[in-house]
């Protein structure tokens, strides 16, 4: 998935009220960006970090930039806008790119179901148990090639896996996908220090039957794709019944 407008480079000033940044791009202009990403954005929101922000025109955004990237200066990429996972994986879906996930061929997002909750993707197909997808965006990383998630005390999360189990226990396929929007990590786990209770919830699902699928990206300034599956470090291993992917 291709950024729709190229990025530009800036230093971030700061980060406040969550979803503002301002920033001082190349020419020495400073600007105030949209940040999409709700989350703690923990090591990545350092003031004189080398960012990348998307610039547009649309007469109906009050901002003109939009947070994307964290350049790490060593070759590396995070990308830090949670909205973009879900077009990222979407694109991935339709193009039968995710191999355990390649089976369905209709793909719906945002379909209601659970408790007032909407599911990221419905994949359906004839002679195949419906597939009921969560992606989470990860973006944490406090060791050497660790991604971690989350990186804040998810109460939406934790509602999330509930109702995945739900959907498990019913017969269909639950499918809990963590997205490492992270260059410099090749391993994944669960950030139980941060919020035991989600940790907690992920077991119950994968007792439940929730299917667990980590994938990495390919990151620079031009997009993001998917490109590799990523090893789970888990302190509580798989027994009877319960799936991973």
């Amino acid at each position: 998935m291709r950024f729709q407008t190229p990025l530009v480079p800036a230093r971030l000033i700061r980060r406040y009220k969550r979803f503002l940044a301002d920033c001082r791009l190349e020419t020495g202009q400073e600007v105030t960006a949209h940040c999409a990403n709700p989350g703690s954005m923990m090591g990545l929101a350092e003031p004189g970090t080398r960012i990348w922000l998307e610039p547009n025109d649309d007469p109906k955004k009050k901002l003109k930039y939009g947070w994307r990237l964290v350049d790490h200066e060593n070759g590396h990429f995070t990308g830090v806008d949670t909205s973009l996972p879900n077009r990222a994986v979407r694109a991935a879906l339709e193009a039968r790119a995710i191999t355990p996930l390649a089976a369905y061929d209709t793909v719906r997002a945002e379909v209601k179901y659970g408790t007032n909750s909407r599911i990221d993707f419905l994949l359906t197909q004839p002679d195949l148990p419906d597939a009921w997808v969560e992606v989470k965006s990860v973006t944490l990383s406090r060791q050497p090639g660790l991604a971690e998630f989350p990186d804040s005390v998810t109460v939406r999360g934790t509602k999330h896996l509930a109702e995945l189990a739900t959907m498990a226990r019913a017969g269909h396929r639950a499918v809990m996908l963590y997205l490492v929007q992270r260059t410099d990590c090749d391993r994944f786990a669960l950030a139980d220090d941060i919020d035991p209770v989600y940790a907690a919830a992920f077991q119950t699902a994968r007792r439940a039957g929730v299917e667990v699928l980590v994938l990495g990206a390919a990151i620079d300034p031009h997009g993001v794709t998917l490109d590799r599956a990523l090893a789970m470090i888990d302190p509580a291993p798989l027994v009877s019944g319960e799936k991973t992917l």
